[in-house]
């Protein structure tokens, strides 16, 4: 009667491995999307009359002598994106727009700042061409500023190249910089959009980006 009993158990047993071992070994699925190729700029657009885009070593640099944006031709709503980004020497300040608007001449909405500057910060959540620095951190509340120093702490590299993550999920908005979550705040005001890349207007300055892609969700 003994090999009847364990017989199912172990039919059991062996079924339940095999279902395990199958789900282990099932590769993870890539969905990155490159929306810089490394070798031309297709895929975004200029929307300005003015500035120059240019592929230098795999890398997109921007030229121009008044403030604009390179957008994608794509527009995205829920994602998480990543980016990396090299400032100029001297005078310098970026940030990378998503959820964007694009008109001749503008493009504004949400912007996640890039800051050359000693204040530092890089992180925050600028909303271009609106409502300005009205969450993280709010300009002039002297809490929220230095909440917002706390969070960033020292992770932006001045000299260096930076490394932007932005997750949009919903109403939900998320900034990285170089592994340190700067902005975690909701709102409702941009549902979908382009991704956009800043010169930021200083005569002579060239602002350098590489391995922008993007996973939609």
């Amino acid at each position: 009667m003994k090999p009847l009993l364990l017989l199912p158990f172990v039919l059991l047993f062996s079924s339940c491995k095999k279902e395990e071992d199958a789900t282990v070994d099932s590769p993870p699925v890539d969905e990155w999307t490159d929306l810089f190729d490394g070798k031309s700029t297709d895929g975004w657009n200029n929307p300005y009359e003015w500035g120059t885009a240019e592929v230098v070593d795999g890398e997109l640099h921007l030229i121009g002598d008044k403030k604009f944006f390179l957008v994608t031709e794509k527009t995205y709503s829920d994602f998480v994106f990543e980016g990396d980004i090299l400032l100029p020497a001297g005078t310098a300040n970026s940030g990378f727009m998503f959820r964007a608007h694009v008109k001749p001449n503008r493009v504004y909405g949400y912007q996640t700042e890039v800051d050359g500057s000693d204040r530092n910060w890089s992180g925050g959540l600028y909303d271009e061409g609106r409502r300005l620095w009205f969450i993280s951190p709010i300009k002039g509340d002297k809490d929220s500023e230095a909440a917002f120093r706390e969070r960033a702490g020292d992770t932006f590299k001045r000299n260096d190249w930076n490394t932007y993550r932005i997750t949009c999920q919903g109403n939900s908005l998320k900034v990285e910089v170089n592994g340190v979550v700067t902005t975690d705040v909701t709102d409702d005001k941009d549902a979908s959009g382009p991704i956009g890349i800043q010169h930021h207007g200083e005569k002579g300055q060239t602002y350098k980006f590489r391995n922008l892609r993007i996973k939609e969700l």
